[in-house]
């Protein structure tokens, strides 16, 4: 058992002046009991929290720390900017421009981008701007994909291809959602039908093109394909939320992977190499509509910041240098195969999914292509399975609904461990 006391005393504190104890809901221990466990350092493919226990990290702060924490060439410029730079002007600097060249160099679908501080700020751009360049209102998101805490995204499914959206969180008006028609992932014949109906009406299809908010799903064949088809048919426009899977999948992101190219893209998380970065990005004609050059406005006094603009930088330049991706999915692989080797053994029902370095157990039988299906995975028998692994040093995802991530200083080493961990873990959850 980990040795959770100055954790316990922290997170108390942190309860009588933050909401819940923590920044971001992400991070509470709702869905698998207990309390968070407070960090202190991370080092490569750990994290210490302040109780000095060493955790071998999945989550990776959600996804951008793909080199692991502090890699050297990453704190390297974020230490030089600011000695010999600064940490912001609200005024240009090159190392914007810098970043925005490498991103339009490794992304299929940018020719410019505009800088901002987060993957939300990201969506919420891209989605005022498809609707500013067609004139028109409808947005289609897919049930179980996340694209911030954008009002007009924060929609449960619908139940069919014709129902508005209904705000999931109180404080969103039911205006600002009535031009959101929730759709389920992978079916591509509900959205022709929608398209069929209303195509005169819809401004974009914004998708995870592989989910990472219902555990990491995969877009079947011919699925991201026919979105893009059919958008192109109804001049409505494409957008890849990118925030997850940009630089994860590979350099160029999922669009690169699976060889479809969106109209309108959003990045976040490893651009920033782990400091508050956003960008969005596509076709010239569509981002010359942003303001100043057009009427579209959008606006951040923190965007480009030298801090975020020299992490990205040093962060990608090595990403294109060193090219871990073969490697990460190989690793990956075979932490993967090693999982499912262990829930068989000790006769769990569950699938596994992997992309790239993303994947995840699912506490689930069948493969998960939908919302529909991971609403079915049992949910306690993964809050046992986390607080199980946990205990024997390997932190995950707090939550039967994350990507889990694998980063380029995991070993063959901490692999073996992982899965031994695994082993050990759900032959008790068997037991018990």
């Amino acid at each position: 058992m980990l040795n959770r006391e100055k954790s316990t005393a922290c997170f108390e504190r942190a309860c009588r002046t933050i909401p819940g104890g923590v920044n971001s809901p992400a991070r509470a221990f709702g869905a698998v009991g207990g309390e968070p466990l407070i960090m202190q350092r991370g080092e490569g493919q750990y994290l210490y929290d302040i109780d000095g226990n060493r955790l071998l990290d999945y989550v990776g702060s959600w996804g951008p720390h793909i080199l692991g924490h502090g890699h050297p060439a990453v704190t390297g410029a974020i230490e030089d900017a600011l000695r010999n730079r600064g940490t912001s002007f609200g005024a240009p600097t090159e190392l914007e421009t810098e970043l925005a060249e490498l991103v339009v160099d490794a992304v299929p679908s940018i020719e410019m981008v505009r800088m901002v501080n987060s993957g939300t700020e990201a969506t919420m751009s891209a989605i005022r701007l498809a609707r500013g360049f067609t004139g028109r209102n409808v947005v289609i998101k897919f049930a179980g994909c996340y694209h911030g805490h954008v009002d007009s995204l924060l929609v449960q499914a619908g139940s069919g291809a014709l129902t508005h959206g209904v705000p999931s969180s109180p404080g969103v008006p039911a205006g600002c959602t009535a031009d959101t028609i929730a759709l389920e992932y992978n079916n591509l014949d509900e959205l022709a039908e929608t398209f069929e109906k209303r195509g005169d009406e819809i401004a974009c299809i914004i998708l995870e093109p592989v989910v990472g908010n219902m555990g990491v799903v995969a877009p079947q064949p011919g699925f991201l394909e026919g979105c893009r088809d059919l958008c192109t048919k109804h001049d409505a426009l494409l957008i890849f939320d990118e925030v997850m899977t940009g630089f994860r999948l590979a350099y160029g992101g999922a669009q690169e992977r699976f060889g479809v190219t969106p109209d309108l893209t959003t990045l976040g998380k490893i651009i920033g190499g782990g400091l508050p970065v956003g960008a969005y990005g596509g076709r010239a004609d569509v981002m010359k509509t942003v303001s100043p050059t057009g009427p579209v406005y959008q606006a951040g006094t923190l965007s480009g910041n030298p801090l975020a603009m020299a992490s990205g930088i040093a962060t990608l330049r090595t990403l294109k240098d060193t090219n871990p991706y073969p490697q990460l999915e190989q690793t990956t692989a075979t932490l993967v195969e090693g999982l499912r080797n262990a829930a068989a053994e000790a006769d769990i029902p569950h699938s596994v999914a992997q992309v790239g370095s993303m994947f995840t157990l699912f506490f689930n039988p069948d493969p998960v292509t939908s919302f529909t299906v991971s609403a079915r995975n049992d949910t306690d028998r993964f809050a046992r399975y986390f607080q199980g692994m946990l205990n024997r040093g390997v932190y995950l995802p707090c939550s039967q609904f994350e990507a889990n991530f694998v980063s380029a200083k995991h070993t063959d080493d901490d692999i073996a461990a992982t899965i031994t961990a695994a082993r050990e873990t759900l032959a008790e959850l068997q037991q018990g």
